[in-house]
């Protein structure tokens, strides 16, 4: 695989000067072109921190983040939001959709915004909708689905402009049991039928069993990774077993490498 994403060193601390709070301490990372990647740990252990800086919405005090070979630390203003824009795919726990545009009209948002002509919008929009199983509600509003089918609506915008990596922040968060199943179906089907790299932060096992690959952190560092294996029919489930027993280690303190 190629790799698309590589972090070295990377250290945030925030406050001031005899006031400092460490996030993150020294982060290695690497994500390849086609991977699905979770991110796992506690409360406090950094995850949204390190999607932040991986997402250049903020700026890590030390290390580096290349993307693509770009360094990210050297783009400006204007570069850093036309790379978020055409490169980069966002998924919220809380959807963002806008209750004032049909689901098409947000799905095609990013479209729109970077002056794509009407036609191409449209038909991408409907497309991408295709894929996410919600063609039949695209012409609601938000406040007219339910919860699943805005957020599928959500990860038909991160897809609809073909980003490079979808960043997904505990997108079942908000969702009951069915819709959460539902969705990560999708995401599951959309790097495994298209190819799509995803880093998903979660706390939840069980939508961490759909990733390929989970990275825990702890304290502001990465305490462990585990990939999953070729387990057959019941691989989802065995690697399920798998992230519950590396999430006990973690909190015992053993590393948790699987």
């Amino acid at each position: 695989m190629t790799q698309l994403l590589s972090a070295r060193g990377v250290r945030k601390t925030y406050g001031s000067r005899g006031m400092e709070f460490p996030a993150l301490n020294g982060i290695d990372l690497d994500v390849a072109a086609g991977e699905f990647v979770g991110i796992m740990g506690p409360s406090g252990s950094g995850k949204t921190t390190l999607l932040n800086l991986l997402s250049a919405i903020d700026r890590p005090s030390e290390g580096s983040i290349r993307f693509e070979g770009r360094d990210l630390e050297a783009l400006s203003g204007r570069e850093l939001s036309d790379f978020r824009r055409d490169r980069l795919g966002f998924i919220f726990q809380d959807f963002n959709l806008l209750d004032t545009l049909t689901l098409l009209e947000n799905v095609i948002l990013p479209l729109a915004l970077a002056g794509k002509p009407a036609r191409m919008q449209a038909e991408a929009g409907r497309r991408t909708a295709a894929v996410l199983g919600i063609t039949d509600v695209m012409d609601k509003y938000p406040w007219e689905v339910s919860g699943g089918q805005k957020q599928r609506a959500a990860a038909a915008r991160a897809l609809v402009a073909g980003p490079a990596l979808i960043l997904a922040d505990e997108p079942t968060g908000n969702l009951d049991s069915r819709s959460a199943g539902e969705l990560l179906s999708c995401l599951r089907g959309l790097n495994e039928g298209q190819g799509a790299t995803i880093l998903m932060v979660t706390h939840d096992a069980y939508a961490a069993s759909f990733c390929g690959r989970i990275v825990l952190l702890k304290d502001g560092l990465v305490f462990g990774e585990i990939r999953r294996g070729t387990e057959g029919k019941d691989g989802r489930q065995r690697f399920f077993d798998r992230i519950i027993e590396a999430l006990r280690k973690l909190e015992g303190g053993v590393n948790a490498n699987g």
